[in-house]
């Protein structure tokens, strides 16, 4: 069985990864791209879980 927080982040890393495509399509400033990368894909579920955790 794969645990809530597993398919969150899972959903968030492919947003992401979609996200920061077509942040390179956009544009071409690296830094862009990689704090969309890091921010859908990383810093976005960890609130999430967070926020479920706190909440019960």
């Amino acid at each position: 069985m794969v645990s809530t927080e597993t398919k969150t982040r899972a959903a968030f890393l492919a947003l992401g990864v979609l996200c920061w495509y077509g942040t390179t399509l956009v544009t071409e400033n690296t830094v862009v791209q990689f704090a969309v990368l890091i921010g859908v894909g990383v810093v976005a579920p960890t609130i999430v879980a967070e926020t479920r955790l706190r909440d019960g």
